[in-house]
């Protein structure tokens, strides 16, 4: 900083300081005699700004080598720079300096939380690049073995390949969706049997494959949700369902409610989740034991469930017995509990 810039800094004190000098020289003026006020002014105009340019002087003089060290840091481009900092003069710089430190760490929490996210999108993107591969492989192999197939069997399996890379294609498009999940969903009444047995005709040729039993009780309850995302929630647990469970199995929709909530159970047959792994489910990429042995998991799809869900008002939990049967819940807040949220 120059002096110059400095002075500047200092007018309004230059501006009260030639003010209540003026103010002085007029009452000493009127109170001396005409002969010596002048000299009296004088005396008084010299001594005072002898002294003020004093102070000025000194002020610049100690605050110069505070400015310098600033302006270091500065040009220096440095990002330890709350560490590296002087030590403030006065409660202002401290002030400053502790209102810059406070920025400069919110700063880095959110360029950690936006490198967390774009490794979190790396990661999700090259898990989903190697998954939409298989089904693509599959297909091929397929017709390069047509030979042996029938052309009705053909066209089953390859629709079988279609609707895993239409799931994974699905799974990513609401993935990239999330943040901006507040600009896409309209909360109406639904009736979740429609929504239900949408799902159920979705996953209806698994379903048959597999020899999986779909029971679904007289369901004729209506819930305040968005039909599409809810629609993808159920699909997700589904398909984790169907995938877990073995031929001959079964998949149960059943309904609870209570004053506070209303209830959707999944309840399937297949191999259950271990207790160790039964708190982490719901966590990005995590398959457990279960991922281990069925290399085909990705851990996205309860994630990805859990996330829209809470968006929506609504609640997932999960029980299970390793070996015996998993039940996935959504809870519905009742109306009046929705609004408030």
């Amino acid at each position: 900083m120059s002096f110059f810039q400095y002075i500047k800094d200092k007018r309004y004190f230059l501006l009260l300081y030639a003010g209540i000098m003026g103010f002085i020289s007029m009452i000493v003026a009127l109170s001396v005699n005409t002969g010596h006020a002048l000299g009296s002014v004088l005396y008084i105009q010299i001594v005072c700004l002898a002294f003020t340019a004093a102070y000025l002087l000194i002020g610049y003089v100690y605050r110069k080598s505070y400015y310098r060290k600033l302006q270091e840091l500065i040009d220096l481009d440095r990002e330890d720079w709350p560490v590296a900092a002087p030590e403030p003069q006065n409660s202002q710089q401290r002030l400053y300096l502790e209102l810059f430190a406070k920025l400069h760490r919110h700063h880095e929490r959110d360029l950690r939380k936006l490198n967390e996210e774009k490794i979190d999108h790396q990661e999700f993107i090259m898990s989903w690049i190697h998954e939409v591969k298989l089904p693509i492989a599959a297909s091929r192999l397929l017709m390069e073995h047509s030979m042996e197939e029938t052309v009705d069997s053909l066209a089953d399996k390859l629709e079988d390949e279609l609707d895993k890379i239409e799931n994974y294609v699905e799974q990513a498009l609401y993935y990239s969706r999330i943040d901006s999940f507040s600009k896409d969903y309209f909360i109406t009444e639904e009736p979740l049997e429609a929504i239900i047995k949408t799902c159920a005709k979705k996953f209806a040729k698994t379903f048959i494959n597999k020899q999986i039993r779909f029971h679904m009780e007289d369901i004729r309850q209506t819930i305040h949700t968005d039909r599409k995302w809810l629609g993808f929630i159920l699909d997700q647990i589904v398909a984790n369902a169907l995938k877990y469970t073995d031929e001959g199995g079964n998949i149960t929709f059943t309904v609870e409610e209570d004053r506070k909530e209303k209830r959707l159970n999944i309840v399937d047959t297949g191999i259950g989740i271990q207790p160790e792994d039964l708190h982490r489910v719901f966590e990005k990429g995590f398959t457990g034991s279960t991922g281990r042995s069925h290399p085909k998991s990705t851990g996205m799809g309860l994630y990805l469930a859990k996330q829209l869900a809470h968006k929506l008002g609504h609640h997932l939990s999960i029980r299970s017995e390793a070996g015996r049967y998993t039940t996935v819940t959504i809870h519905f807040p009742k109306t009046d509990t929705y609004y408030r949220l």
